[in-house]
């Protein structure tokens, strides 16, 4: 994970008698005393901790403390719903509009999320610097795509050379075709801060020229940006959604895995046994069905949606049948961003309550490499916090509502948002 340098600082404090809740139990673990420090976690006990001096004592009252939460597939720089206009925009304008994205996502209570194609380095080191309010950034760079692909967005009639989007900020991805380009592609993003690598393997609904059953990229070229990938020491992430695609994608070595819309038990288990992970994004395709149209998606993308979003609640059964861990992720586009809490409800129609929270928590963070970091409250983790007013395993819908039900955020120590008073 890579880290930028700051000198803000926080004060030290010592949270009493709460409820914890992160994901591993069913039921809430009572009367939990938590000390932070320099912006860590450093002791999380059952019975009473003594406050080093100076510190802000807030006693919880049973109120819910749970890790921050994690969205392992955004795109901070989709400010519009029509990607293909988005990428035209000056850079200047997409920081611009970034930075309610940014703020709005930790408002509601994310304080880390993996951007899974479009963020550059120069975003991640301005929100860690604390120019823009955001959550922590796990960037991708640009996501590759072959000619005609998923992120190709010239349409069919558009003759513009393929290399007009690769550096524009708006730009979710880029074009690479053949083996020594999709290499030389992968380097440059690794070079650029990529921290992972995204790829679409699959036909995409937002883009003009690929149905969803489009295989994407020849399996010699997957096997090739995975290589690259693994030899910088990190992971390739797959835009999927036919089983057909998941399954050439598991045995060329992808690990994550987003959508999956239309995957089978036995790619599913495959899947498990390989050692992926699953990232199942279902509310974009209930608000791309009912928004997608007046946000500026096209009637070609608009008519693609149901193929995915009516086999999204099935496809979470087999995964979790399937024995398939699944991280929690939403792709929402433009004016959706602040839907980004839903998916807690949708999941939780046909997951257990505490396995929905633990893909925001520790699912997400060990699919980010950062277990004992983020995801969990233990001594050592960054102290990311939230103060829930009530019980998230009885009602989901406390995590929406735009961070209404929550009392108090933290970020690395820092109280982003505060209604406990001192």
């Amino acid at each position: 994970m890579t880290e930028f340098s700051s000198s803000r600082s926080s004060q030290a404090v010592l949270f009493r008698n709460a409820s914890l809740v992160d994901g591993s139990s069913p039921e809430p673990r009572a009367g939990v005393h938590v000390l932070v420090e320099n912006g860590r976690i450093v002791q999380v006990s059952d019975t009473p901790i003594e406050a080093p001096r100076d510190t802000r004592v807030i006693d919880l009252e049973g109120r819910t403390l749970m890790p921050g939460l994690i969205d392992c597939h955004v795109h901070v720089i989709a400010t519009t719903a029509d990607l293909g206009a988005n990428a035209l925009l000056p850079d200047s304008l997409i920081a611009a509009r970034a930075t309610p994205i940014l703020k709005g996502m930790l408002m509601r209570g994310f304080t880390t999320v993996r951007d899974v194609g479009g963020a550059d380095r120069g975003i991640q080191q301005a929100v860690a610097e604390g120019h823009f309010v955001g959550p922590r950034l796990v960037i991708c760079g640009k996501a590759l795509s072959q000619t005609g692909g998923h992120n190709d967005y010239r349409g069919f009639y558009d003759e513009r050379d393929d290399q007009y989007q690769t550096r524009r900020l708006g730009s979710m991805g880029r074009i690479c075709d053949g083996v020594e380009s999709v290499r030389r592609a992968v380097r440059q993003e690794i070079k650029a801060g990529a921290q992972f690598i995204k790829v679409m393997a699959n036909g995409g609904v937002s883009s003009p020229s690929d149905p969803i059953e489009f295989l994407s990229f020849s399996v010699d070229e997957l096997k090739t940006i995975v290589e690259e990938a693994s030899n910088a020491q990190t992971y390739v992430s797959a835009h999927l959604y036919t089983d057909e695609a998941i399954r050439r994608a598991v045995e060329a070595g992808v690990r994550s895995l987003e959508h999956c819309n239309l995957i089978e038990a036995d790619t599913a288990r495959l899947a498990a046994e390989r050692g992926a992970m699953a990232c199942p994004t279902l509310v974009t395709y209930e608000r791309l069905k009912i928004e997608g149209a007046d946000y500026g998606l096209k009637p070609e993308s608009v008519a693609k949606i149901d193929d995915v979003r009516l086999a999204g609640l099935e496809s979470l059964i087999t995964m979790h049948e399937a024995g398939l861990p699944m991280a929690y992720g939403t792709d929402l586009l433009g004016e959706m961003h602040p839907h980004q809490s839903e998916e807690f409800v949708i999941r939780s129609q046909v997951l257990p309550p505490h396995e929905v929270i633990r893909s925001a928590t520790s699912t997400a963070a060990k699919l980010l490499r950062m277990e004992g970091e983020i995801g969990c409250i233990a001594p050592g983790a960054w102290a990311d916090l939230i103060v829930v007013d009530g019980n998230p395993l009885e009602d989901m819908s406390l995590l929406t509502g735009q961070g209404k039900h929550l009392s108090l955020i933290m970020q690395g120590g820092r109280a982003i948002k505060d209604r406990l008073g001192h």
